[in-house]
């Protein structure tokens, strides 16, 4: 797996600032430009899978990508389910607590809550990569909700994962300086941080599928 390629694709583009900035444009748009660059996304990481040499696609498409972005965001929203089943007990509780006694046992209750809640989040950092992979390479939201085979591929790939769950932490902090850069830098970051998040994930399903 190439980890810094993921990095410096994107400038190996003659368009890299068209397509970039235009990204950043098109996410200022609320919820469905947030939903088409999802698509964009997968997009690249199709394009990784398939192995194009030119990763970044353009905006000629937006329906289609629209539309990825859309099952992106179901599994986002589906994956995340059990983190607010999770944390709903605990503002119950809270809203329902008035005696001293009855707050150790919250006390104790939301512990419990947060370790679980910390070990799933950590499980989601490998399962989301996986999920956006088998979405790119099948183009179904069933294949990529089927937790076994999500399992399998990190199961045959675990450093490959590791490495795309990195990845997303060093991008997102790169994006960070977009803020100190004021809105055209937020524009440019922000996209540029999808695009590496893409790239590896679509790495990461090359691993795992080559794996024996």
């Amino acid at each position: 797996m190439d980890f810094g390629l993921a990095f410096s694709y994107p400038f190996q583009d003659k368009d890299w600032i068209q397509k970039i900035l235009l990204t950043g444009v098109i996410s200022l748009i609320p919820i469905v430009g947030q939903i088409a660059v999802l698509g964009w996304l997968i997009e690249i990481t199709a394009r990784v899978i398939r192995g194009e040499s030119d990763p970044m696609p353009k905006w000629e498409d937006f329906g289609g990508l629209f539309m990825s972005g859309l099952k992106a965001f179901a599994l986002g929203f589906i994956f995340g389910l059990p983190l607010m089943i999770i944390a709903f007990p605990a503002a119950i509780i809270d809203m329902l607590v008035d005696s001293e006694s009855a707050a150790v046992v919250f006390s104790l209750l939301l512990a419990c809550l947060s370790c679980l809640s910390i070990i799933y989040g950590l499980a989601l950092a490998f399962i989301i990569p996986a999920a956006y992979g088998e979405l790119a390479a099948t183009g179904s939201l069933g294949s990529a909700l089927n937790i076994g085979t999500l399992i399998e591929r990190i199961r045959k790939a675990p450093a490959a994962y590791l490495l795309a769950f990195l990845g997303i932490f060093v991008a997102s902090f790169l994006a960070g300086f977009g803020v100190i850069l004021c809105f055209v830098g937020v524009l440019f970051t922000g996209a540029y941080a999808y695009a590496v998040e893409a790239h590896l994930f679509g790495q990461a399903y090359l691993q795992a599928t080559s794996a024996s």
